[in-house]
C-alpha cells in the first residue's frame, strides 16, 4: 500500500511539475473537462442582467486549512490578497505603468471587484474567513480539501459565495480552479499558502498575489493564453497567439515564430505563467469574456444578487442583505430605477427624522439627507448607472437596501 502511495504522489508530481497552474491537468482528470468556459450557461436562470460599466462585487470566503503555524496564515495576508485583487482587476496595481505601449491600447479594467462576506450562508456575521486545522499535511489537486468529511472545509453556496481554499499544495502547483459550470460542491479556486497575498512569508517569485488573479480568471471562464497547446488560441481576439506559456521575466519583446507581429507574446498578461512582477494586465477581450459570465443565463450570474458583504468594512463590496422592510417597513420605488426613487412609509413614525445615505459598491458617499416626510422623491439623475445601496440609520438599528440605476 505504501508503494502504491508512493507510485500515486510521483505521478501527480510530475504532472504538476512543469506549470504553476493545475488547473489544465484539473479539467483533465475531472468530469470538469467537457465544459466550454467561455460560453457555459448556468444551471438555474437569474434575476436580472449585468448593466453597461456595472461594477460586478465578488463575496469571497477564504478557507484556511493548516497543519501548522505556517500555514495558519495571518488576516493582513488575506487581506492583501483581496486589495491585490481589486487592484489588478480594477488596473490600479501601480506595475500598469510597466505594460508596452503596443499592448497597453488594449489592457482593461474589468470593474469586477471582491470583498471579504460579512455575512454566512445562514445570515450571521462572519469574517468571511474560515480557519480549521487538518491532520493532512499536504493536499493533491483532486477537491479532497474541498469537503469537511475528508479533513477540508466544504463549500459555501457557490450562487453567491466566490470560495477560496488556502492550503499547502503538493508539488509545484501554486493553484488550480474550477471551470463556470463546474461542480457546486467543488466550485472555487485553490491557493497555496506561501503565494497568497502581499505580506507574510511568500515565495519570492510569486509575492504580489497573481496566483488567485490568474485562478480567478479560470474561475470565470478565462483560458491560458497558448490554450495549452503549441501556437495555441485562448480564443480572446486582442490576445496575441504564442507558442507556450512564458515563465520568469522575459524581456520585451518575445517573438517566437507563432508571433503574428514584432510585439511577441503577451507576457504580461495575468493568463500567462511568468513571475508576479512581470504581470500587470488584462484585455478588453479578456474583460468582456469574464464579465459575461454574470450576464442573465450564464454561471456566475446569481453572483450579481448575492449583498453578503459590507461596503464600509470591506473594500469593494456591498452592504449587508436588506433588511429595512422588516425593520422600517420603508418601500423604495422604482427598483431598477432611471431619474428618481421615492422613499415612502405607512408610518410617519417609521421614517421621519431618519437619515439616508447611498453608497456605491466601492464605499463611495453619493448622498446623505434627513428625511422630513412620510413620502420622499430622492432626485438621481446625475449619478452613473449601476448598483448602489441606500442605508437608513435608526434610532438603534440601520437597514440597507440594494437599488439598481438603469440607463434612461
Amino acid at each position: 500500500m505504501k508503494i502504491n502511495f508512493i507510485i500515486l504522489i510521483l505521478f501527480f508530481a510530475f504532472q504538476t511539475s512543469a506549470q504553476k497552474c493545475g488547473t489544465v491537468n484539473y479539467l483533465k482528470q475531472s468530469s470538469s473537462r467537457s465544459l466550454s468556459p467561455l460560453t457555459t450557461p448556468a444551471t438555474t436562470s437569474g434575476t436580472r442582467d449585468t448593466l453597461p460599466n456595472e461594477i460586478i462585487i465578488v463575496p469571497v470566503v477564504v478557507h484556511v486549512l493548516y497543519n501548522n503555524e505556517a500555514q495558519n496564515i495571518s488576516n493582513d495576508q488575506i487581506l492583501s490578497q483581496i486589495a491585490a485583487l481589486n487592484a489588478d482587476y480594477r488596473r490600479l496595481n501601480e506595475d500598469r505603468v510597466n505594460t508596452p505601449a503596443p499592448f497597453a491600447k488594449v489592457a482593461a479594467d474589468t470593474k469586477i471587484v471582491f470583498c471579504l462576506s460579512k455575512t454566512d450562508p445562514d445570515g450571521r456575521n462572519t469574517s468571511g474567513i474560515i480557519r480549521k486545522f487538518t491532520q493532512e499535511q499536504f493536499w493533491l489537486s483532486d477537491d479532497q480539501m474541498k469537503f469537511s468529511s475528508k479533513g477540508g472545509d466544504d463549500a459555501w453556496d457557490s450562487k453567491r459565495y466566490l470560495n477560496i481554499w488556502v492550503c499547502n499544495l503538493f508539488g509545484s502547483t501554486l493553484g488550480y480552479s474550477v471551470m463556470p459550470g463546474g461542480p457546486s460542491e467543488k466550485d472555487g479556486v485553490v491557493i497555496q499558502y506561501n503565494v497568497f497575498g502581499t505580506t507574510g512569508e511568500l515565495n519570492s517569485e510569486f509575492n504580489k498575489g497573481r496566483t488567485a488573479t490568474h485562478e480567478i480568471g479560470h474561475w470565470l471562464g478565462l483560458k491560458h493564453l497558448w490554450n495549452d497547446a503549441s501556437c495555441g488560441d485562448d480564443g480572446i481576439d486582442d490576445t496575441p497567439t504564442q507558442q507556450s506559456n512564458n515563465s520568469y521575466c522575459p524581456s520585451f519583446p518575445r517573438t517566437s515564430s507563432c508571433s503574428p507581429n514584432s510585439f511577441g507574446d503577451m507576457f504580461m498578461d495575468y493568463m500567462d505563467f511568468t513571475d508576479d512582477e512581470c504581470m500587470n494586465m488584462f484585455t478588453i477581450g479578456q474583460r468582456n469574456a469574464m464579465r459575461g459570465q454574470f450576464a442573465m443565463g450564464h454561471a456566475r450570474n446569481s453572483i450579481l444578487n448575492s449583498a453578503a458583504c459590507d461596503s464600509v468594512l470591506a473594500q469593494g463590496g456591498p452592504l449587508p442583505a436588506d433588511t429595512a422592510a422588516i425593520e422600517f417597513k420603508i418601500s423604495i420605488f422604482p427598483n431598477p430605477f432611471v431619474s428618481q426613487v421615492t422613499i415612502s412609509s405607512d408610518n410617519a413614525t417609521d421614517i421621519i427624522g431618519k437619515e439616508i445615505k447611498l453608497y456605491d459598491a466601492t464605499g463611495k458617499i453619493y448622498l446623505v439627507k434627513t428625511l422630513q416626510s412620510q413620502r420622499t422623491v430622492i432626485p438621481l439623475y446625475s449619478i452613473p448607472t449601476g448598483v448602489y445601496f441606500l442605508k437608513v440609520d435608526g434610532i438603534k438599528n440601520s437597514s440597507v437596501y440594494k437599488i439598481v440605476k438603469q440607463n434612461n
